[in-house]
């Protein structure tokens, strides 16, 4: 099904919130690891993980063949392996391994565009294409993993909203604001604002992750819906690039946005503990309502042990429930913020389209950061 012939790199492995309502379901902390996985089977089984961040479709263009409805073992991340993870529900990366700055940005993320429709529609039995929160959920009730578009690189739009809206067109959802001269460590420019307000119009997510400070917080103030970080953890436990400090966190969580704790021994740690102090670190801050899950398999990341590929989540599931998580707090963790958040984008395109009209806005190149 794929004809390039590129070695793909392989993977490793390595070694109660006050906002919340009384839950009825709270959980105990399981005491054995057996009683605990077969809870995390169970609660997954009615709420599967939306996985903000997988790097499926660069890793596939390596293979000379493969089959992920009968399981592929050159990746991370195949239907059985998705269904016995209980993943419903799957981002796409389309970002560019070389790096956002390659003058082919645009054609290289229409490539992966491509590749991924191809791959889904040569696996009509597992996947599904979706671009609205409702066709997530239709997914999920036949039985198909929904692969939501994105997030793909800023460089992707080559300054320009009318590449925005053809990449809209073709299914993209989220979109990177980093690699691109209109943001940067001193925030968004104002083609940057401008940006920002066309992706609220088209319904586009903005994810914010290895972005400044600067521009994370102008995101968040002028976004009309959720910002995402779809591979972000918390800086005050590994002070990772790409880690997000407690006043940042803090913010996301007051504008009900959502922080996707990648499962990379590079930002959290090697085991699955590390994983799960981030967890609890981003629900203390933020609030339960903005913590989600971030794989990022077949990015070419190091994974912590026992996390190594799409069918360990239950793994992750058991040890917070060790931990106490309740039911409610675990199904917000696994698929409901994703839902709210794409519901939330979803409404605010509907809202947008009425009142503004397609932006003619242009950029003359890179600008000063506007300070307002």
């Amino acid at each position: 099904m794929a004809d390039l012939q590129d070695d793909i790199p392989t993977t490793t492995e390595v070694g109660q919130d006050d906002d919340l309502p009384d839950d009825p379901f709270r959980t105990q902390p399981c005491e054995g690891t057996g009683e605990a996985l077969e809870q995390a089977h169970a609660l997954l089984a009615a709420h599967p993980v939306a996985d903000g961040y997988s790097g499926l479709p660069w890793a596939l263009r390596h293979l000379p063949w493969y089959d992920l409805e009968l399981g592929e073992a050159a990746v991370d991340t195949d239907v059985p392996r998705m269904r016995e993870g209980h993943v419903g529900a799957l981002f796409w990366s389309l970002h560019l391994p070389e790096g956002p700055g390659d003058s082919r940005a645009v054609a290289a993320t229409l490539e992966q565009l491509d590749l991924a429709r191809k791959v889904i529609e040569a696996h009509p039995e597992g996947l599904r294409l979706v671009r609205t929160a409702g066709q997530v959920i239709d997914a999920r009730n036949c039985g198909r993993v929904a692969v939501v578009l994105g997030p793909a690189d800023g460089a992707a739009l080559d300054d320009s909203l009318s590449v925005l809206r053809m990449l809209h067109a073709l299914g993209l959802r989220v979109l990177t604001l980093t690699g691109a001269a209109w943001t940067g460590k001193t925030g968004l420019t104002r083609f940057g604002e401008e940006v920002v307000r066309e992706i609220n119009r088209l319904g586009v997510l903005a994810d914010v992750s290895g972005a400044s400070a600067a521009t994370v917080e102008r995101t968040v103030a002028l976004s009309k819906t959720p910002v995402l970080c779809t591979r972000s953890a918390a800086h005050a436990l590994r002070p990772h690039p790409e880690n997000l400090p407690d006043d940042l966190l803090a913010g996301l969580g007051a504008a009900k946005g959502l922080c996707m704790v990648p499962l990379t021994a590079e930002q959290v740690g090697p085991t699955v503990r590390d994983v799960a102090d981030h967890l609890d670190h981003v629900r203390e801050v933020a609030g339960p309502e903005c913590v989600g899950l971030s794989g990022t398999y077949d990015s070419g990341a190091v994974h912590p042990r026992d996390l190594a590929d799409a069918s360990r989540y239950p793994h992750l599931i058991a040890e917070l429930l060790r931990r106490g998580w309740s039911e409610t707090e675990l199904s917000l963790l696994t698929w409901g913020n994703v839902q709210r958040v794409l519901r939330s984008a979803d409404f605010t395109a509907r809202a947008a389209q009425h009142r503004r009209d397609a932006s003619a806005a242009r950029t003359a190149g890179p600008a000063t950061s506007n300070p307002g």
